[in-house]
Order: structure tokens, then sequence, then C-alpha cells
């Protein structure tokens, strides 16, 4: 049943203001042009400017690195509407970042099309985010809103020799504003926009000793209506979080400098719901399982164009604060830098995730299936890191010579809860086996393992607990050799030692029905004529859905009892260690021919920690049907859940030059991965794998031009095949060949082959008016991708609605500011098109199989518009 349709009034009102809108804001495209004939020649701003950054931790100019980095001012993140991390592939077409179930848990990075996918928070990224120097040890952990910065940049191809951990496709290195030291300043900008949106940010710098220490105080508050409404009533995907900072910046010589900082945030949000955007064929069979509703009522393209859902509860926060102490100190030979940081990170979850309106199954606490005072579902993760750096310079300054040390340490607390509701049982039966096996087989045929007598799942549940202690030491330098004033050898290497320890434990768990269905297959009363062999294991597995299995299921006594893990694949307990070390290295030759061209080559290899797989199916059994067979002579193989560490090493030649007003970037990349990780969710399980290779080949194209007249441009493309090798599953384990062999030949997951960002800007004044004038107008554009983990289905054909198509979309702004520059009012727009895309298409859990599955679509954001009014003081 479809929801109702708007008022007529209303929605051609609606849609009238939308067309005024966007026809206003895409016209300032072009305004650039004319303002720029009429306005004053600037005299002092000649675009060419150096931008200086840290990406070699040293303050260089971005034009002399011989490495690919895209600089980003924090003007150029406001006039994209650039918030917080997610929203960054609007300014860089190599960054790809996308989030699926939760924010916190479900968030993956890409870079060049290489990156590691999310939902299990064994997995670390392959892209590392550092805020003033401290690694951020999850995406979720970085994706706080962006205010009051320095300066952001992207680095891409692996980066491991001077940023530290997993940075093997890439880093973003973040940097705030310090407090000043001389003058009080501040800013406050408010904003107001469609699905009522409201966002405040301010920030204040204050001296506390002229010239010797300052304090600097910002924070930003936002909040939002979700754009995912579902026919229960329920919305998802909205905004209220906060953000507050403070920094205490103490300089009491040319020589010394201490920086700390605190900060502390919260997020309270609806996410993340889901379309479906595909039914599977058995829907029509509800009714025959006693189902009053097949609980989707809105699927399609219909439903994906009205981002309708059909879920219930989706709830997702989290709680973290973090401090930092910066020492930096000028011996005069070599200059000291010390960095010592501490983070707590607790997130939150509950959902009825089964993405339909049925009352199937709760994770986490609080829901409707809920049990009283069940375990909440979410992570803890407290991580501490310090860094030392010694830096200088000798023989006349030919050598810019640096070493250090890092060391972290991270305690993970991951909490897992389920709880069945009262569908759950007829649900799959009807999704998964139609009317083949009569009217609710999964309920029936309990009986046989049950004395005759059926269970009934509803209240089944479990709780899970998954802890893991990590320590990685390294040690690294990186050296800068100028032969001559025009060429230069960078030579850098890290040795990196990883131990992790982890383990699984369920707190309390019960579920009757799958202790009668693990009876009825163990005591032979499921015989292979009333159901075969597979159809044995769907009953087990459906009654067993290992998030609510209990691992104290017991085998009967003519197989010698104990637990019943031992004959088939069920959850079990288990605790390992994982230990790796690696050197990770680079080299680059860089020629500068002239002081307008830089050509350089380098050769870089990294590395990203491996580690465990957090899901009560990692540690199951492998030989099951060898085992039966056998009566109790073959001896049982457990599923290792570890899984190995990914190396990378990439090969880039690159070109920066400057052509009078117009800077011209070019890099051309090949990065080989091996051991590449991946996560699949079967819609049954999430399984953790190595891949034996993954490729990136391409090219990065970046443009800046000032054209006078207070007008600028900029161009951004990028081309990478980001794909699996035919070859890819050659010595893979045999666990994960069946997964592998479907992956070879297919590109990366969110890896469109081709990208492109180009914008306009005219800052300046307004004729002679004394009044400023800013006009922005951008677009980005981005080929088909596929947005599933694997594109073939188990039954080796194509899974339909794997590929999000190319799209354009469009972003503008337009703001004026008063003579005394304090005020400035801007109208603003993205996504003006209104271009719906998904970000990840994956299985509805427990909805159809290979050919009838069910598919939901997690939905980047609309259009969005609004006010923002910006004061200065």
């Amino acid at each position: 049943m479809s929801p109702p349709d708007p008022p007529l009034k209303e929605e051609r009102e609606m849609r009238r203001f939308n067309q005024i809108l966007t026809a206003a804001l895409c016209s300032t495209m072009f305004v650039p042009a004319v303002y720029a004939q009429e306005a004053p020649q600037a005299e002092e701003d000649s675009g060419n400017e150096p931008i200086i950054v840290t990406a070699t931790l040293r303050a260089m100019d971005v034009q002399d690195i011989p490495l690919a980095v895209t600089a980003v001012a924090p003007e150029a993140l406001e006039r994209e509407g650039v918030s917080d991390i997610k929203t960054l592939s609007s300014i860089s077409p190599s960054f790809n970042i996308q989030s699926s179930q939760t924010e916190t848990q479900g968030t993956s990075i890409k870079i060049r099309g290489v990156g590691t996918t999310g939902n299990n928070t064994g997995l670390e990224s392959s892209v590392g985010v550092f805020i003033d120097g401290v690694y951020q040890s999850r995406p979720g952990v970085a994706l706080g809103d962006l205010v009051d910065l320095e300066r952001l940049e992207i680095l891409r191809g692996p980066q491991g020799t001077l940023f530290g951990r997993n940075t093997s496709a890439g880093a973003l290195n973040i940097s705030t504003k310090r407090p000043s030291l001389s003058e009080f300043e501040g800013f406050v900008n408010a904003s107001y926009g469609n699905y009522d949106f409201m966002n405040l940010q301010g920030g204040v710098s204050v001296p506390i000793a002229q010239d010797v220490a300052g304090i600097r105080l910002s924070g930003t508050w936002r909040k939002r209506d979700g754009y995912l409404k579902s026919t229960t009533g329920a919305e998802s995907n909205n905004r209220d979080r906060y953000m507050l900072r403070g920094q205490l910046y103490i300089e009491p010589n040319a020589d010394v400098s201490i920086r700390l900082l605190a900060d502390y945030s919260k997020v309270d949000e609806n996410c993340c719901d889901a379309v479906v955007v595909r039914e599977t064929e058995l829907a029509p069979f509800f009714a025959f399982h006693g189902l009053t509703t097949d609980g989707v009522d809105v699927s399609g393209p219909s439903a994906l164009k009205g981002l309708d859902t059909n879920s219930q509860l989706f709830k997702n926060g989290a709680e973290q604060w973090g401090v930092s102490a910066e020492l930096k100190w000028d011996f005069g030979g070599a200059k000291l830098t010390s960095i010592t940081a501490y983070r707590d990170f607790q997130s939150s979850s509950t959902q009825e995730s089964d993405f339909t309106s049925l009352n199937i199954f709760t994770s986490g606490a609080g829901g409707s299936n809920s049990r009283p005072g069940i375990l909440p579902n979410g992570d803890i993760i407290k991580t501490f890191t310090q860094e030392l750096r010694l830096q200088g310079t000798a023989f006349n300054d030919h050598l810019d010579w640096l070493v250090g040390a890092f060391y972290s340490k991270e305690d993970i607390t991951s909490n897992q809860s389920m709880t069945f509701g009262a569908d759950y049982q007829r649900a799959n039966s009807a999704f998964n086996f139609a009317n083949a096996l009569g009217v609710n087989p999964l309920f029936a045929l309990t009986a046989l393992g049950n004395g005759g007598i059926p269970v009934n799942s509803a209240g089944s549940f479990a709780e899970n607990v998954f802890s893991q202690s990590a320590k990685s030491f390294s040690f690294f330098t990186h050296n800068v050799i100028n032969f001559t004033d025009k060429l230069s050898l960078t030579l850098g290497a890290r040795y990196v030692d990883e131990k992790k320890t982890a383990s699984f434990d369920q707190l309390n768990a019960s579920n009757g029905a799958c202790q009668a269905s693990v009876n009825g297959v163990l005591t032979g009363a499921f015989t292979a004529a009333l159901l075969p062999g597979a159809v044995q294991s769907g009953v087990v597995g459906l009654n067993c859905f290992p998030f609510a299995a209990p691992v104290t299921l017991t085998a009967p006594a003519g197989l010698g009892g104990g637990l019943a893990s031992r004959f088939l694949p069920l959850p079990r307990e288990w605790a390992n260690v994982f230990k790796d070390d690696e050197i990770t290295y680079t080299a680059q030759v860089g020629y500068k021919a002239n002081p307008d061209l830089l050509i350089y080559a380098g050769y870089s290899h990294g590395f990203k920690s491996g580690g465990f797989n957090l899901d009560p199916t990692a540690a199951n059994l492998t030989n099951s049907a060898a085992v039966l067979a056998g009566g109790g002579t073959v001896a049982p193989v457990f599923a290792d859940p570890r899984f190995e560490s990914e190396k990378v090493n990439q090969i880039e030649v690159g070109v920066k030059a400057t052509f009078g007003p117009i800077k011209a970037n070019l890099a051309l990349f090949d990065m080989k991965m091996s051991d590449f990780q991946v996560l699949e969710f079967t819609g049954v399980q999430f399984l953790t794998f190595n891949v034996n290779s993954a490729r990136s080949t391409g090219a990065e194209l970046e443009l800046f031009g000032d054209f006078g007249n207070y007008v600028t441009g900029n161009l951004a493309m990028t081309y990478a095949d980001a794909r699996y090798p035919s070859d890819c599953a050659v010595g893979v384990a045999p666990g994960a060949l069946g997964s592998v062999t479907r992956l070879c030949g297919q590109d990366l997951t969110n890896a469109p082959k081709f990208t492109s960002v180009v914008g306009l800007t005219y800052d300046g004044p307004l004729n002679n008016s004394g009044w400023g004038l800013l006009v922005n107008g951008s677009m980005n554009y981005s080929d088909s991708r596929t947005t599933r983990t694997i594109d073939l289905d188990t039954n080796g054909l194509p899974v339909p609605l794997a590929r999000q198509e190319n799209y354009f979309k469009m972003n503008a702004r337009i703001g004026l500011t008063t003579p005394d520059e304090r005020f400035t009012f801007e109208l603003w727009g993205t996504n003006l098109t209104n271009e719906i895309t998904r970000g990840i298409t994956a299985n509805t859990p427990l909805r159809g199989g290979a050919g009838t599955r069910s598919l939901i679509g997690f939905v980047e954001e609309p259009r969005m518009y609004g006010l923002t009014v910006r004061a200065k003081f």
C-alpha cells in the first residue's frame, strides 16, 4: 500500500519553489563573468601564492612536494557545502566515502577506488584520518562536523612511512586553527534549510598573555529531519549532533610551543534505513504462512525516487571525547615534536534491522522485541597514541632528515545482541521456502527434535561480546637529499610491529527452536527423504540465525553429548592472538626544472594490519558434512577468525606545473594490493576474508586557475581502473574460495572508472557599492560503479541493480558581504538536480535466495538548500 499523495496544490507549490531555487542557483554558474567585467582589477592577489601543507610533516608549498596531494582551504569547504568528511567527494573526485547500516560502524573510505568495506569493527580503514596529528582509529570516530579548520589535505596512495598505521590507500590530514596570541577574534555561522535543517557554528580566540599564550573555543550544533520516510511513520538519516573543542596554545619563546586540545561530541540520530530497491518473487507467499502483510509496501524505482522505506526503528548514537598534547622544541640543531593523545569513543545502535514492517527481529536494546535488560549494541573504543619525531638538516641543508617512533594501544569492546519477534519463523518460511515445505515449516519441523511439540522462536535472543586489545610499535625515518637546487631524492622507511588479542564470549542466550532444529539433524529425525541435506541446513541456519544462536547448544547423547558446534557450523566462543610486522618504505625522485615545474617519480610499499572478524560465525566448523559422515572418526576443523595483513606496492609518476595564472598537477599511478581485505554480507552472516590480489591503475589531473577580476576556477579529473584481476583467487583459503572466485574480474566496490569535479567562483566587490559578492557553482560527475561487494550471486548469475548508473550533481552558492566585511548572507544548494543515488546495495536480510533475492539500497543525500548568515568579530 502506497502512502497517500500530497494535496495537488501543495505539491505544485513545492515543485514551483524548487524549480525557481534551482534555476536561480544554477544561473550563478554564469554570473562571475558579468561582474568581473564591471569590477576593478585586483592589485595584489595573483593566485600564485604558495599553498603550505604538512603532507611530509614539513611545512612546504604543495607544488614542491613529490606526492599527489589535494590541499583544501576552509573557504572551499564552505562554498561546496562540505560539513563533514562524508561530502568530500564534491571537492576531490579520487575520494569516496559510504555508510551502510550504521555510520559509527558501517562507514568506508576509498581513495583511487581502494578502501576497506565497513560494518565490522575488526576491520580498520585503508585510509587513515588524522586530526591535528592524532590518528582516528575508525572512520566512524572521525565523522564529526568540520569546523574552525586551518586546512584539509587529501594524500593519495600509501602513506605508511610518515603517517603510520593503516594508510595503505591514502590519508586525510586535518588541521584546526590554533589560538591567536595577539588578537581577539571570533565567528558565528547560522544556517536554515529544507528538511528543517538548522546549524549553528561558532568560535572565539582570546590571547591570555600577549604573544605568549592564547585559548580558542569552537563548536557546532547540527539538526535536520530525516530524508527517508517509512510507511510505518518512522524516519531515518536525520542529523542531531554537536561538538565542542577547546585549545590552549603557549609559546614561551621562539623555540618552544605547547598546544593542548580537548574535544567532546555527541550524536543521537536515526540511521541508517534503506530503500527496498528490488523485492523478492516469494513475497506473495506471505498469506500462505498466516502473515497479514508481506512487510514491504513500497519498493523498486518509485520507492527509490520517493525516498520511501518500510522499516520501523533505526537509532544510531555516539559519544566521544579526546585530549591531546603537542610539544615542539627547537634545540638549534634539531626540532623535537611530541604528540600524546587519548580518545574514548562509545557508540550505540538499536534497529528493527530486517528493513520491513514485520516483527522479525531487533538488534540492540529498547526496540519493540528487545528482551528487558538486554545488552545494548555498540562499540567502546579507547585509544592511546604517542608519537615522537626529531627533525633537522645537515651538510649545508643538502640533507633534511627526520626520525621518529610511534606507539598505540587500542582496547575495543563490541556488543552485539538480537531478539526474535513474533513474525520471525513465518516470515522466513515465506521468503525462503515459499510453499514447498508446507505452512510455517520453521515452526512445524522443530517438533521432530522436541518430542513432537513445535517450538516458537519468538523471544529467542543472544547477548554477544567481542573484545580486542591491540598494540602497535613503529620506528621510522624520512629524509630528503637535495643533490642540487633542482634534483632531490626522498627516502623513507618504517618498521611496524602489531599484536592483537581478541575473544568472543556470550553472556546470555536462549533459543529453543534452534536447539530443536539441531536435535532434528543430529538425531536423524530430519531424514534425507523428508528433507534433503541443503534444506536441513536451511532450517538449522534460519532457526539458528547466528546473531541469536546460543553457543551452549548441545549434541545428543548418542554422539557423546557436548557442544553441537563440534558437528554443525554453529557459533562457538573463541580466543586468539594475531601478530605481524612489516617494513614499509618509500622513495621519490624530484626534479625542479624551473621554479614553475616539478617532475617526480616514486615507489611506495604500504601495509594495513590484519586482525579478527568480530562476528559470531568467525570460528565456525568448516567440515560439518565430513564430521557427520565419519560418525565421530573425523576431527572437526574450525575456521580461523583472523585475517591477514594487507599490503600494497605503488608506482607514481607526476608533474606539477604553473603556467601563469594556472596550476596544473598530473599524476599517473599503479597500485598493486596483495591479501586485500574484503567484507561480504551474505544476508545471513558477515564474512571477512583476504583476496590474493587487487589493483588500481589510472591518472589524476588537477587544474587551478586565477583568471583575474576576482574569478577563479578549478577542474579535477580521475581515471582509476580499480579491479580484481582474473587470477585473484590463487592461493585463497578454501572457506573463502566461493566468494573470491565470484569477485575475480569485477571492479572494486564503489570505484567508478572516471570521476570529475569542475567549479567556478567569483569572490570580489559588487560594482562600486562597497558590498562583496560571492558566486560559486560546481558540478561533479561519476561513472557507473558497483555498489555491492560481489556482483555475482551464489548461482553465478549477475545480481540485479548491483551498479549505480552514472550521474551529475550540481552545487551552487551566492552570497553578499557587508562593506565592513563583518556579515555575509548566503543562499546555497547541493545536489540541485536532486539525483537520487545509491552508495551501497546489499541483500535484504533473510529475504530470498539466489535468483529471488530482495535487495536494499542505502541512499545518498538528495537535494539540500538553505540560507546561511556569517558574522566575524
